[in-house]
């Protein structure tokens, strides 16, 4: 089983850009489709993005869509959430997660591993 370790957050203003890092120990990271979620203060963890163990397939939600995506590099064990147009709604905390599926789903209840996750404030 892999563990998983975000990075990259920060406090960027509205317009901005972040990329996100998630590394990953362990062998089998390739067997995994990988998540990005996030949760505001008071709100409930939401999907962000997510993509195929190959990278083939990607899905977002249609909050994000054009101004996020997703990659991954399975050489480095990692996978990386790039984020631009930056806006106050997007101040969460995020996190990565591993799934086995093959396909990447939406829903959190799937992801098997969790990393600890990364602070993003934008602010106005």
């Amino acid at each position: 089983q892999v563990q998983l370790v975000e990075s990259g957050g920060g406090l960027v203003q509205a317009g901005g850009s972040l990329r996100l890092s998630c590394a990953a120990s362990g062998r089998t990271f390739s067997l995994y489709s990988m998540g990005w979620f996030r949760q505001a203060p008071g709100k409930e963890r939401e999907f962000v993005g997510a993509i195929s163990w190959n990278g083939a397939i990607t899905a977002y939600a249609d909050s994000v869509k054009g101004r996020f995506s997703i990659s991954r590099d399975n050489a480095k064990n990692s996978v990386y959430l790039q984020m631009n147009s930056l806006k106050p709604e997007d101040t969460a905390v995020y996190y990565c997660a591993a799934d086995r599926a093959a396909v990447p789903g939406s829903d959190d209840y799937k992801y098997d591993v969790w990393g600890q996750g990364t602070q993003v404030t934008v602010s106005s």
